[in-house]
């Protein structure tokens, strides 16, 4: 699988190093560069992309400016001498966000972030076509699947036998139901968005529980039915006990 990708900074040496990046990384497309984001933003009229690389700090109009200004959002990775802007970018779900300087290795961590959310992605949209040429299916007969690196290889999981999701930094660990446990570099506010709303739910800044696992409660623990438990936390304490009561 392949994405479409541009590059967008202001500093010609910083543009042809990201450029140089980017053609050794092999599901990486460089299909355009630009030294400005309003020329990046005229281009993006008439063309689309997959994943923008672009610098904060620039002329005319900064990188932030620019992504708030796309009428379609793509996958953005933030690039920057200026480590102040970090914030900023994130809380636009950027990607990934790079300081300057930054090296081959750097590029290919937050690339293969953006691969995992493209391919989750694609794999949402063929699985909601084929939903919407078929009858409705059941909770219960939901075959929705995600794509995930883990060990080298993708694995395709089916959703419902993720029990638990456990955010580990800058990698999340998924607990499957016959025991296999996945560590895949991702961000799990990135991976809580393109999750079932009806099949998960997040009870703690830490963790994502699969409902149809959840066998019991305490005052700070939800119990799941493979004996394991996840802490719960305040500020997801009053959502979590809505569910339940209605469920009973």
């Amino acid at each position: 699988m392949v994405m479409r990708c541009i590059a967008i900074d202001d500093e010609p040496l910083a543009l042809r190093q990201i450029s140089a990046y980017i053609s050794k990384i092999p599901f990486l497309e460089l299909t355009a560069t630009f030294r400005s984001a309003v020329s990046a933003k005229e281009w993006l009229r008439e063309n689309s992309t997959d994943l923008i690389f672009v610098d904060i700090n620039m002329p005319d109009m900064t990188g932030v400016e620019f992504v708030q200004s796309l009428d379609t959002p793509a996958m953005v990775i933030f690039t920057t001498a200026y480590a102040e802007y970090a914030i900023e970018g994130f809380k636009l779900s950027a990607i990934d966000y790079l300081l300057k300087p930054f090296g081959l290795k750097d590029i290919e961590r937050a690339s293969e972030k953006a691969l995992s959310l493209y391919e989750l992605l694609q794999l949402q949209k063929s699985a909601q076509l084929e939903q919407e040429a078929d009858e409705p299916i059941s909770d219960e007969e939901d075959n929705s699947v995600i794509s995930v690196h883990a060990d080298r290889k993708t694995h395709i999981v089916k959703l419902a036998n993720i029990v638990y999701l456990e955010s580990a930094g800058e990698y999340i660990r998924l607990h499957l139901a016959d025991g296999t446990k996945l560590v895949t570099l991702f961000r799990l506010k990135n991976m809580e968005s393109s999750l079932h709303s009806s099949m998960f739910m997040r009870v703690h800044r830490s963790y994502i529980v699969n409902l149809s696992y959840v066998s019991g409660y305490t005052k700070g623990r939800v119990y799941l039915s493979n004996d394991d438990y996840v802490p719960i936390g305040e500020s997801y304490k009053e959502q979590f006990l809505n569910y339940i009561n209605l469920e009973k």
